[in-house]
């Protein structure tokens, strides 16, 4: 069996609506992903898990590219008319248990793991940044986008579907994993 055959059996149990390989040389990294961050996120510069913590885009590209490949993977969450973006982001938790359990999977498999997902970390109530290292490094997981990478991209290189309607979010994930 192959690796990725390994990997797609034992997520199986997890609610992953798509999900597909990347070479980490596919990804497509862009200034202007940071630029919405900084100046759009309220959360830039208060989350180790978010920019500018997290590095420049090309120190990010860097660590991206050390890794053999990538394990795309998507859940969707249903969202009411004019819901808040509080009410928003309750959905992303099934896609974060998802993502420390497929971390878990793929370690388990003897694989080192750089994880990346949706948003700014929420393990904590406040975050330590910059004050302090992180409480949590090992679930900490920064958002695809605070390294610059273009989720739009990233969907078409591996076929993943990006929009399924309206009142419906789609959440992104990012295993980059190689071998020990």
């Amino acid at each position: 069996m192959t690796l990725h055959e390994q990997i797609e059996k034992a997520v199986e149990p997890l609610p992953l609506l798509q999900y597909g390989f990347i070479r980490p040389e596919e990804l497509v990294f862009s200034e202007r992903v940071r630029y919405i961050c900084q100046h759009e996120c309220s959360r830039y510069g208060t989350s180790w898990a978010c920019p500018p913590a997290v590095g420049s885009v090309e120190e990010c590209r860097r660590k991206c590219l050390r890794y053999e490949e990538g394990f795309v993977f998507v859940t969707v969450s249903e969202v009411p008319a004019g819901a808040s973006f509080e009410e928003m982001l309750e959905g992303r938790r099934d896609h974060e248990r998802a993502a420390v359990k497929i971390k878990k999977l793929l370690e388990e498999m003897g694989l080192e793991v750089f994880m990346l997902s949706t948003e700014s970390c929420a393990l904590c109530p406040e975050c330590t940044y910059p004050s302090a290292p992180c409480r949590h490094p090992d679930r900490m997981f920064p958002c695809v986008e605070s390294c610059g990478i273009l989720v739009t991209e990233l969907a078409e290189s591996c076929n993943v579907e990006f929009l399924y309607g309206e009142g419906v979010v789609t959440w992104f994930g990012l295993a980059l994993f190689r071998r020990l």
